[in-house]
């Protein structure tokens, strides 16, 4: 996968009808965030695609949508198990201090004593508010994982993308 294309939305499940559309299974929420864009870049067996989206809809419990160039049952059965990718540069710009999820994993978290308490591996939704999991890496205090709310700014203190780091009110022996 090339870093241009590094969001992995939805992939590809299956043939829907007899004119080319195709079964789409999505990751955003809301599953329709999927249609707005336009342009999705097909990922499958290491080989990239660009595609035009003509048409989508919900279908059912899932997604169904037309892409440019495939007229037939067969031809979308090609592309049954392709990953949807688009590029980050491609989302809409956030308000500030707003992140999307994919900003967040990497960072290196510190607490107010200065103490690396370990990386952000992935965030959970949990219904009262989203975790933070961080997994040991090089230079952490120790190798335990931990969960951190994402609350700010009572939890979260600071967030430098550049650094790659991030600032938390959190006692390292939570």
């Amino acid at each position: 996968m090339s870093e241009k294309h590094d969001l992995l939305l939805g992939k590809i499940t299956s043939v829907f009808g007899i004119k080319g559309w195709v079964k789409v299974f999505s990751y955003t929420e809301p599953m329709e965030n999927l249609l707005q864009y336009s342009h999705w870049v097909l990922t499958q067996q290491g080989e990239e695609r660009t595609y035009k989206k003509l048409d989508g809809r919900r279908q059912g419990k899932g997604l169904v949508a037309k892409l440019q160039g495939i007229d037939t049952p067969e031809a979308a059965q090609l592309l049954a198990g392709a990953e949807i990718r688009i590029s980050s540069e491609t989302l809409p710009a956030l308000p500030e201090g707003e992140f999307y999820w994919f900003q967040l994993q990497g960072l290196e978290v510190f607490n107010q004593e200065q103490k690396k308490l370990g990386k952000i591996d992935h965030l959970m939704e949990t219904g009262a508010n989203d975790v933070l999991v961080l997994k040991p890496c090089e230079g952490s205090i120790d190798q335990q994982e931990r969960l951190v709310p994402y609350l700010v700014p009572s939890v979260v203190l600071d967030i430098d993308l550049e650094a790659g780091t991030m600032q938390v009110d959190w006692d390292a022996d939570f």
